[in-house]
């Protein structure tokens, strides 16, 4: 199997774990009218416990410590994985089901194929383009078709969290070219326990969260914070950041049908339609080329 094949496999992995972050999540913090753990302590609590686990990890690998040119970009990484995603999202899902919040996220990959573009002067062709951002409108249409075109405040929350993602994203990809990916979760998660620590105690809930709620914490730190991050910048690094990102088209749907046996929320024809759609776009997309530059003397490759 080729690296990209098997760059977009683990991509496929990882966008499968991190499709069930949302209805987890709303599980977590509950509904504004019935609130189970607070979106700050989800955020932090997340990050702060799988930070401890990667104290572990890094120490029985006797992984390498971050170079000093690596400290912005894992900076970077960390505001947008551990601060920007999960707080934003945190918050949006307080308000709107996760179904909402899975067809506006789904607008994902383009962000994250813009970032990666701009960033590692990649250059899609124009039919690689064009899949994606019809990838895109077949989502914006969903949402559209789902909401009747309303916007909120929630709408907002909810696209900045995908612009942190999207820049998140690519500064973890970048990392995970020079070394394992699972030390550069880990590393974004040690280097943010300063962080994300004190905040989780802060934020510590009183009595009378339901277990359910504590279920949906319980994912969101092992797997959206962890493991997903393990296949998931593997897969940007082998496969391009670029092209592996599309993998992301699926997600919303995927979120869609787990929220249907999660939360109960309703899961229609119209939504079966756009999902195979979608899949389509990303399966033609994968076939379109993607030049990558050639790296300087002494770049990351």
């Amino acid at each position: 199997m080729s690296s990209e094949a098997r760059g977009m496999w683990l991509g496929l992995i990882g966008v499968v774990i991190f499709a069930l972050t949302l209805p987890m999540t709303r599980l977590a913090v509950g509904a504004a009218s019935d609130p189970q753990l607070s979106p700050l302590f989800v955020s932090a609590g997340r990050a702060a416990m799988a930070g401890l686990l990667s104290i572990v990890v890094l120490a029985a690998a006797r992984a390498r410590r971050p170079r000093r040119d690596e400290w912005l970009t894992y900076a970077v990484s960390a505001a947008g994985t551990v601060i920007g995603y999960p707080l934003f999202l945190g918050l949006a899902l307080r308000d709107v089901e996760s179904i909402h919040a899975a067809v506006v996220t789904g607008v994902m990959p383009l962000a994250t194929a813009l970032a990666a573009a701009i960033y590692l002067r990649q250059r899609p062709s124009a039919g690689f383009w064009a899949c994606a951002v019809g990838g895109c409108a077949l989502v914006v249409a969903f949402a559209a078709h789902q909401g009747g075109g309303r916007l909120s405040a929630a709408d907002g929350l909810l696209a900045i969290a995908v612009a942190s993602a999207a820049v998140a994203y690519v500064a973890g990809g970048r990392l995970a070219a020079s070394q394992p990916a699972e030390f550069v979760i880990c590393w974004v998660l040690v280097l943010s326990l300063p962080v994300t620590l004190p905040l989780m105690l802060a934020s510590w809930p009183a009595a009378g969260v339901r277990p359910g709620a504590w279920a949906g914490f319980a994912y969101v730190t092992l797997f959206s914070m962890w493991i997903g991050f393990f296949a998931w910048y593997r897969g940007l690094a082998l496969g391009g950041m670029v092209r592996v990102s599309q993998v992301q088209l699926v997600q919303p749907f995927l979120s869609l049908l787990f929220a249907v046996p999660i939360l109960g929320e309703r899961l229609d024809a119209a939504t079966v339609a756009f999902s195979i759609a979608v899949i389509a776009t990303v399966f033609i997309g994968k076939r379109m080329p993607v030049s990558r530059p050639v790296p300087e003397p002494g770049a990351l490759s």
